[in-house]
């Protein structure tokens, strides 16, 4: 009875999981316009984030406060400060910047390591796939080394795991991260 009442007020978008998610990834990744994007459906260039910014975003019947903490070198040092009741991570990688691969492994290896972070679900995007040069997803996944740590992109939630998955996407053509939002709604 109750599920049926959960339902129709989502319908009317009168009932909402709420959620805490950080946005994190190196600089120039694209989390901020992605931030933008999600809030007002808008895209513009913007100038790299100097200090943490929320967003109160809504995707379907989930309403996140959204965390951009930057990604230049000096912003990661206060990332940990971020992860107390984090519901989860979005990771955003740019595809298209294979010389800094290596630098995104191993902020989303200390990442994954933390034990703050053991049950917080991961989604990683891969963005800037409309650039030409951009990487497969099976390059990303191998330069990330996560092959064997990713749990699908189906819609029946893992159990006993921390659900991990990679999804390319291009912020600016505004396609490929819905999904990704998708998948990751169902561990919210």
């Amino acid at each position: 009875m109750l599920e049926w009442l959960f339902n129709i007020l989502a319908y009317l978008g009168l009932y909402y999981k709420n959620a805490k998610i950080l946005f994190l990834g190196l600089d120039n990744a694209g989390k901020t316009t992605l931030m933008h994007v999600l809030r007002d459906d808008k895209v513009a260039q913007h100038i790299p984030t100097q200090q943490p910014t929320a967003e109160e975003v809504v995707i379907g019947n989930i309403k996140f406060r959204a965390f951009d903490l930057g990604g230049h070198a000096a912003a990661r040092q206060i990332w940990r400060n971020y992860y107390t009741k984090v519901d989860a991570i979005v990771y955003m990688v740019d595809a298209a910047d294979r010389d800094r691969f290596n630098e995104a492994k191993k902020e989303l290896d200390a990442l994954l390591a933390d034990e703050q972070l053991t049950d917080v679900p991961f989604l990683i995007l891969g963005n800037k796939i409309d650039v030409p040069q951009a990487a497969s997803e099976e390059e990303l996944r191998t330069a990330l080394g996560v092959h064997h740590l990713t749990t699908g992109k189906g819609t029946n939630p893992v159990k006993d795991v921390r659900p991990i998955e990679v999804f390319m996407c291009s912020v600016v053509r505004k396609m490929g991260y819905g999904e990704g939002f998708r998948w990751l709604s169902q561990y919210l």
